[in-house]
């Protein structure tokens, strides 16, 4: 018998030729993988793998953006050097070389264009618990400057923004703006000791520019909108012109000054059906007039201010007489906001010098008695922490509302600032208001001052049931001088170190952004390791033209004389002028203090601009240390300058 028959098989392996059929088994083997999860198993993988492509595109932007203007620092043996990422930017036609401040138009041809770069990092910080400089690399243009003339070449400029007037007012694209913007060819340039450089005459020209677009496009109106050439009303009683009557008055530009005074006289009422804020009308308005009653003895602003004055009063017709913050001045009535029936502190505690003035000057009390009573109230109020007092208070209960949050930022400031300011206004003899400056100074530095890192900046940030937040408002830059006011007034010297460290972290707030221009909030880093001490939310990167930094260092140079603050001064105007001023007229708040490219401008020219920045620009720069004495004159928080009372009264 024979065994069956078997089928032999020959075993044969190709190397280099098998790669297509692996593959194809690798694809079976995780296909049939696969198929053996589960339902809920395979759904969750799918879940995920969209997750992550989700978050993905989500993120793509934010890292760009933190990426775009990034700060780089290198370490070396003395310290930190800081360096700002400077993009390389070829010259623009030599038709745009023009100066950024304009000239009247005798004098044009004689002077120098004003050009200036961008500032780069500054090399002022202290090291935490010495007394060594931080090393910090001087401005990257100048740098860049210095090699390309070593090597015969053209120098690399960054653009700058002086804006046209049909400019877009919000976002659109980078090649807009690049068609819209005018972009002048800038120098670097210290003129700092150029005795023939005259930055008095350069911030009356930017008033005068300020002025010919208000003119032109704004005239009797609230504010301008320079982009659009019109403007917007608030209130509808020429807030701009009368906010900056005083500073043409300061600045001694009388022509400008005598037109506005016309439109005060023949176009100027108050009988108006219009809902007012109590807290703006007072330190714009009635602040205004009192001031330019004051320094020109002229009684048609006194008797302006005793109407306007006259018609606010009845916002204290509360339960409380802590005042509503909504007046109708024509009909005499008086509410809240629809939305609650709280006031804010700082507008309640920040109506007092003016008040107080008006009843001096016209011998009526109820002025002073309505704004001394809120005073006497708070005073005694539970609810503060350390003399911190809360951002709220209730006009029916007389209460604090909203406990536990506090800040020296927005809602709170001004009743810290005018703490002081009424105890220097009346003499230094009302102790109570001194002993709750005081006190709560005390509470700034046992909650709310810390340091950043890497370079140790002093800055106030916020406090919230308990947990500390390295938030700081632009609007704190006021504490430095009312820190340096208080100290050149007798209180304690230590007041007068502390706004010096908290006068270079403004700058700093400035410095460190691309345009050289704060933002209006700012966030410091805390944790060792950081390589920059300032983070900006995209949400708070604009500047609305803010007059506070520029108000502490006119302060800190009239008390110190050191000239590094009439410099930082002079970098902040420069960049005024180079990103924010409107070729027709104007200068506008921006959006976007990190892109010196297309930073935004927002169409809105503030009336403070004029009231308050350009007038603390021109005290700052002055030599006369009697142009509104700080031994005779106190200023109200919109920089109107009120007397200090003799001793007598």
């Amino acid at each position: 018998m024979h065994s069956p028959s078997r089928k032999e098989f020959v075993s044969l392996t190709f190397t280099g030729s098998g790669n297509y059929n692996n593959k194809q088994w690798r694809r079976q083997s995780c296909w049939r993988k696969w198929k053996q999860l589960s339902r809920l198993q395979r759904n969750l993988i799918l879940f995920t793998v969209a997750l992550m492509l989700v978050c993905g595109i989500a993120t793509y932007p934010t890292v760009t953006e933190h990426f775009r203007g990034l700060t780089v620092v290198v370490k070396e043996d003395e310290g930190h050097v800081l360096k700002l990422v400077i993009p390389e930017v070829l010259p623009e036609s030599d038709k745009q070389n023009q100066p950024l401040v304009p000239e009247p138009p005798s004098e044009k041809q004689k002077r120098p264009p004003h050009k200036r770069g961008p500032p780069g990092l500054q090399n002022r910080l202290q090291k935490k618990g010495t007394g060594a400089a931080i090393q910090v690399e001087e401005n990257p243009i100048q740098e860049a400057k210095k090699a390309d003339k070593e090597k015969g070449e053209k120098p690399l400029v960054k653009r700058g923004a002086l804006i046209e007037a049909d400019q877009a007012t919000e976002g659109g694209t980078a090649k807009e703006a690049e068609n819209k913007v005018a972009v002048p060819a800038v120098e670097q340039g210290d003129h700092s000791h150029e005795p023939e450089f005259d930055r008095l005459e350069a911030v009356r020209d930017a008033f005068r520019h300020a002025w010919k677009g208000y003119k032109e496009f704004a005239w009797g109106q609230d504010e301008l909108r320079p982009i659009s050439k019109s403007y917007g009303e608030w209130f509808g009683l020429g807030l701009t012109l009368i906010d900056a009557l005083d500073t043409m008055w300061i600045l001694n530009l009388r022509e400008e000054f005598e037109e506005a005074k016309t439109w005060v006289s023949t176009e100027l009422s108050f009988n108006k059906n219009v809902d007012v804020n109590l807290f703006e009308s007072t330190i714009r308005i009635l602040g205004g007039l009192l001031s330019t009653y004051h320094l020109t003895g002229d009684a048609l602003f006194l008797d302006k201010a005793k109407d306007i004055g006259t018609r606010l009063m009845p916002a204290f017709n509360t339960p409380s007489k802590i005042p509503y913050s909504d007046v109708n001045i024509g009909k005499g009535t008086a509410h809240p906001p629809r939305w609650t029936s709280d006031s804010t502190v700082a507008e309640v505690t920040s109506i007092q010098l003016e008040f107080r003035e008006l009843s001096r000057l016209t011998q009526d009390t109820r002025y002073r008695a309505a704004v001394d009573k809120v005073m006497q109230k708070v005073h005694k109020l539970e609810g503060k922490q350390d003399g911190l007092v809360p951002m709220f208070i209730n006009t029916n209960s007389g209460q604090f509302t909203h406990l536990g949050v506090f800040t020296l930022g927005a809602r709170a400031d001004s009743y810290y600032e005018y703490l002081l300011k009424q105890w220097i206004q009346g003499g230094q003899k009302e102790t109570e208001l001194l002993e709750d400056y005081l006190q709560a100074l005390e509470g700034v530095k046992k909650n709310l001052l810390k340091k950043s890192s890497p370079n140790s900046l002093t800055f106030v940030g916020e406090l919230s049931h308990g947990q500390f937040s390295p938030k700081m408002d632009h609007l704190v830059c006021f504490l430095p001088g009312t820190l340096a006011l208080g100290a050149h007034h007798g209180l304690p010297a230590d007041h007068m170190e502390l706004a010096k460290q908290l006068m270079e972290t403004c700058y700093q707030m400035y410095a460190q952004m691309e345009t050289g221009l704060s933002p209006e909030i700012v966030h410091f880093n805390m944790h060792e390791g950081s390589i920059r001490d300032v983070d900006v939310k995209l949400a708070d990167r604009h500047n609305l033209l803010r007059p506070e930094t520029v108000e502490s260092l006119f302060y800190l140079y009239r008390f110190t004389k050191d000239r590094k603050y009439r410099d930082w001064g002079w970098e902040i105007l420069q960049n005024f002028n180079k990103y924010t001023k409107v070729s027709t007229g104007g200068y506008t708040s921006i959006n976007n203090v990190r892109d010196p490219e297309y930073p935004s401008p927002r169409d809105k020219m503030e009336s403070f601009f004029l009231g308050e920045t350009l007038k603390y620009f021109y005290l700052l720069f002055s030599d006369d240390p009697e142009l509104v004495s700080l031994d005779k004159y106190v200023f109200n928080t919109e920089a109107h300058p009120l007397p200090i009372w003799p001793s007598a009264e």
